[in-house]
């Protein structure tokens, strides 16, 4: 058998079959070389292209004063059509047809249609996002349907990340935020501080809405433009609500709500008005 093999390969040489073999190998073998080759560096090019347009479309939304969420979504869009031109080229090096490819990513956006319907509707909530503005990058939000809140920091094609108070990230998908209601705490550059205040029955209305109107007038970062309002809210079982309005400047509104709240308290303290709480009575009796 070894015999046959050896004799074989020898009548090969002699007859030249090898050497046809290999001149017919090496053109095919150095063509796909140098192909890969050109493909490592269009890649590379390619990718250092797309920072480029990247940086050129972000310092011209700058100079136009876009938003945040606008640069970084139109970023992720160049990326992706990007990418997509480079694969695209680098097919071609290898033989396959710019018609072939086109008919391939048709059948792909159609199968990819199909199947990938939520994602498709995330990318148009993006889009309806950055058009009709209903918040921006740096906006307190709150998510009606599932109670996810946060400050925006990022608006990519389908996704929108919040930064919650506890220093999370929550990723909401776009087409959530745009076919929902949401609630946006910080697009008024103002807020108000609504809250109401438990007087005791025995206590003076007139005394107590006075002490809540002092303490109120003077919040440093109320909105002078707008009247302060104190109001009996509601006769309770057991207790008077009086309840305030006032405006203050939206920055620092939670830094002033809670100091408001601690100098009501004072105040009402030094001058003698109770704030009702709840207590239980317990009577003990004995056996006769």
């Amino acid at each position: 058998m070894a015999d046959t093999i050896t004799t074989t390969i020898i009548s090969n040489l002699k007859d030249g079959a090898f050497k046809s073999w290999l001149e017919s190998f090496l053109p095919s073998a150095l063509s796909f070389f140098w192909s890969v080759i050109l493909a490592l560096i269009i890649w590379f090019v390619g990718i250092w292209l797309i920072k480029v347009v990247n940086r050129i479309v972000t310092r011209a939304l700058n100079r136009k004063k876009a938003e945040i969420g606008a640069i970084q979504f139109l970023n992720g869009l160049v990326r992706a059509l990007g990418y997509l031109i480079i694969g695209v080229v680098i097919l071609n090096l290898f033989g396959i047809t710019t018609t072939s490819v086109a008919a391939a990513v048709a059948s792909i956006f159609v199968t990819a249609g199909l199947a990938l319907q939520g994602s498709l509707s995330n990318f148009a909530g993006g889009v309806l996002i950055l058009v009709l503005h209903p918040f921006k990058v740096g906006d307190y939000i709150i998510e009606d349907t599932k109670g996810n809140e946060g400050t925006v920091t990022e608006i990519s094609l389908f996704y929108t990340k919040l930064k919650t108070i506890q220093n999370e990230i929550v990723v909401v998908p776009n087409g959530n935020l745009a076919n929902t209601s949401l609630t946006n705490i910080t697009y008024m550059n103002k807020r108000m501080i609504n809250k109401a205040f438990p007087i005791s029955y025995e206590d003076d209305i007139r005394t107590a809405k006075d002490i809540v109107r002092k303490v109120a007038t003077d919040i440093p970062t109320r909105i002078v433009d707008d009247e302060i309002k104190v109001f009996v809210s509601d006769l309770g079982d057991s207790a008077v609500d009086i309840c305030v309005r006032v405006y203050v400047d939206m920055d620092t509104y939670w830094d002033t709500y809670w100091q408001f709240l601690e100098d009501v308290k004072y105040a009402l303290d030094e001058n003698g008005i109770t704030i009702p709480y709840n207590q239980m009575e317990v009577t003990m009796k004995k056996d006769a």
